[in-house]
């Protein structure tokens, strides 16, 4: 194969306006591979740091470049491993998680392209998750009402989620389609036109009457489109950001259970409140996904914890959050060990690179979080989605 020639990083824009990185790595056979990472606005203390972006790119051009240069991109487990060593760090804040995970990507993009396979099963490979018995897409779950840090309104929870019950990606976004518009409609009409305003992830951010009427609409849309039984409601309290109590938290955990049979609650509580995660979870029971963003940041120490304190049942995966390919793969290979739901994440302000599409459907992650079905930097995940799906030659069902 081919060897790394170099890698140059440049400065593009997110979802937000906000600056990032873009690195392009070029080989000795003249190809060039690219990639970009998305940045949170709502940060969990123990994710991996990003460094300012003129200092990113400077890492990516003076630092990581000569490194890697004549190396073999194949060597994923290698590089990564050389990353990482470089910048000497536990939280990445030397070289910043946002220069090594564009380089990390780029090369796995180039190593799938030489062995002539789709990015998503380069990475099944790459896991060892060729081996599940699962098959199929991963679940999507669209934010189709944002609040929080993510939305300029008096909603204290962050991500207001739809997860469809389909049997395909088409028939998933179908119905993500149908009840983004009713519900475009319904908010025109009972909030006025300034009630579709979105939020940073897509989703519409129109005041509210307290935090638990998004649902009672949502289950009104629903039914009007006479969609019970297809969907299942899901939040993103993102609680570290939340100033409610505990035990106002658990009443409204518990209403939205009992009421709208809530199947997915993430960071329900403070980034390390394991313990009142695992009362949570023993209180629920099976019947709600518990999920880890903050508490648990795709980070392996965390996760032991997490599983040792039986705090969740699910994690979030944001590979920005640990900074490269390998560890993002580490992550979910620990989350099947514990049994858990794996669900990869986007992050609030994203790109138009479509990476996580990919590694959902090859880690065979059980969900995936888009954002709503509008805006550029999220369609190009949907739209990854669908042609991974309609590929008659990816096998990826």
């Amino acid at each position: 194969m081919s060897k790394i020639l170099s890698l140059r990083a440049r400065p593009i824009l997110d979802s937000r306006g906000s600056w990032t990185v873009e690195t392009y790595l070029k080989l000795t056979d003249g190809r060039v591979f690219k990639a970009s990472v998305p940045q949170g606005k709502s940060v969990g203390s123990y994710e991996a740091n990003y460094v300012p972006v003129n200092v990113a790119i400077k890492n990516v051009d003076k630092i990581i470049s000569p490194r890697l240069k004549g190396l073999n991109p194949a060597k994923q487990k290698e590089i990564d491993e050389l990353l990482v060593k470089l910048d000497g760090t536990p939280s990445k804040k030397r070289l910043g998680a946002n220069s090594i995970l564009s380089v990390s990507i780029a090369c796995a993009r180039a190593h799938a392209i030489e062995r002539n396979k789709p990015l998503w099963k380069h990475l099944r490979d790459l896991g060892g998750f060729n081996k599940l018995k699962t098959t199929g897409a991963p679940r999507l779950f669209a934010n189709l009402i944002n609040g929080g840090l993510h939305a300029g309104n008096n909603l204290d929870f962050q991500e207001y989620l739809v997860a469809p019950r389909a049997k395909s990606v088409r028939e998933a976004v179908d119905i993500i389609l149908k009840l983004h518009s009713g519900l475009e409609e319904y908010l025109i009409k009972s909030k006025g036109e300034t009630a579709i305003n979105a939020g940073d992830e897509g989703g519409f951010a129109p005041n509210f009457k307290d935090n638990l009427e998004p649902f009672y609409i949502l289950d009104k849309v629903a039914r009007k489109l006479r969609m019970e039984g297809k969907i299942d409601f899901g939040l993103d309290a993102a609680a570290s950001g939340v100033s409610l109590s505990v035990p106002k938290l658990i009443s409204i955990y518990k209403k939205l259970e009992d009421k709208f049979h809530l199947f997915y609650l993430e960071d329900p509580f403070g980034e390390d409140e394991f313990g009142k995660f695992a009362k949570l979870k023993e209180m629920l029971g099976d019947k709600v996904l518990i999920a880890g963003d903050d508490l648990t940041t795709t980070n392996l120490t965390r996760m032991e914890k997490a599983h040792n304190e039986g705090s969740v049942n699910a994690v979030i995966i944001k590979p920005n959050q640990i900074g490269t390919v390998t560890e993002s793969i580490k992550a979910v290979q620990l989350a099947r060990k514990f049994g858990w739901k794996v669900v990869v994440s986007h992050r609030s302000g994203e790109t138009n690179d479509e990476f996580i599409a990919d590694f959902a459907y090859g880690v065979h992650a059980d969900g995936i979080k888009l954002g709503a079905p509008v805006r550029g930097e999220r369609i190009a995940k949907y739209n990854r989605l669908l042609e991974i799906e309609s590929d008659p030659s990816s096998e990826a069902g």
